[in-house]
């Protein structure tokens, strides 16, 4: 699987390939950027470059009548270069995510963690979404989905609200949408 994730101040690229069932390991490169802390001398806004290993497991999966949810867990280990220091740290970062979906329906919510030396990322999000009609299992189906995401650097929250046109395909998956930031764009693509 490959995945991509551009919002206006990050940006994501993965790769992973499942293992078994419930686990996939991966690369991962990306970067951010954020605020400084309240008093900093120097740059406003920090950019923060980071390269990593990923691993990824279902905790458990929820097969209902009408429904399927999700239980996941995702862990990150590598190097994170801030942009006010010439070296790198190691960076470590943890993820609790859930889902719960019917055919047009869905809902999630993720909390993630990330550390290094000098480094606290952390990130909550919840998101809603209703599909505007049923597919058959070949077809695209499109949905609305909105995320409500806080997003804390050091001492610095950031708020943000994101409605999104999602398209699903069973070999793909596509998001655009914008907040007051700018645009959103996330794609996932299944081999």
């Amino acid at each position: 699987m490959v995945m991509g994730e551009r919002y206006p101040d990050s940006y994501e690229l993965s790769a992973n390939y499942a293992l078994t069932r419930n686990d996939a390991l991966g690369v991962a490169y990306g970067s951010w950027e954020e605020s400084a802390r309240a008093g900093a001398t120097g740059p406003q806004i920090l950019k923060r470059d980071y390269t990593a290993l990923t691993y990824t497991r279902l905790l458990h999966r929820w097969n209902l009548p009408h429904a399927q949810a999700n239980l996941w867990f995702a862990g990150m280990l590598g190097s994170v270069r801030p942009s006010e220091r010439p070296d790198s740290d190691t960076l470590g970062a943890l993820s609790l995510l859930a889902d719960y979906e019917t055919t047009r329906i869905y809902t999630g919510a993720g909390l993630e963690v990330m550390r290094a030396s000098s480094i606290r990322h952390d990130t909550a999000y919840a998101r809603a979404g209703f599909s505007f009609y049923e597919v058959e299992y070949e077809d695209t189906q499109p949905w609305l989905v909105v995320e409500v995401k806080r997003e804390r650097f050091s001492e610095v929250s950031k708020n943000s609200v994101t409605p999104m046109l999602r398209f699903i395909n069973r070999r793909y998956f596509v998001e655009v949408g914008a907040n007051r930031d700018g645009a959103v764009f996330s794609f996932m693509l299944n081999f």
